[in-house]
């Protein structure tokens, strides 16, 4: 990921990797589906909007979402998907993968540290 992108866009990128990697990690996934109402990376888009929202309810978050984004979703379409045991089999497959690549990035991270650490004590 590059460090001059705003956290949106790192979301974005990184709900895209965590999907694409889902579904290679299975052959044939029986959650992999076409939505055009709300598509499956849109749906976990929403969700992380709308746990880090202040808002009151899930009606509250779909108009200040549409105040905002100017994306509007029918409520039916929302709440419903909410409900969908194949959007819960996708999100846990995601979630799989989403934990793989943050556990990789912060390997990574921490290989640096340590690295940048060892330097900073054999400095004399």
């Amino acid at each position: 990921m590059l460090k001059d992108l705003p956290l949106s866009e790192h979301i974005h990128q990184h709900c895209n990797e965590s999907m694409e990697r889902a579904l290679l990690a299975e052959r044939h996934p029986l959650w992999a589906r076409s939505c055009p109402e709300l598509k499956d990376i849109d749906f976990i888009r929403l969700g992380l909007l709308r746990c880090i929202s202040v808002v009151d309810s899930g009606r509250h978050f779909l108009q200040t979402n549409e105040q905002i984004y100017g994306q509007l979703l029918p409520h039916s379409t929302y709440f419903k998907s909410l409900k969908s045991h194949r959007r819960t089999s996708m999100l846990e497959a995601f979630e799989q993968q989403s934990y793989h690549l943050h556990s990789e990035h912060c390997y990574r991270k921490a290989l640096i540290i340590l690295k940048h650490s060892r330097n900073l004590t054999n400095t004399p």
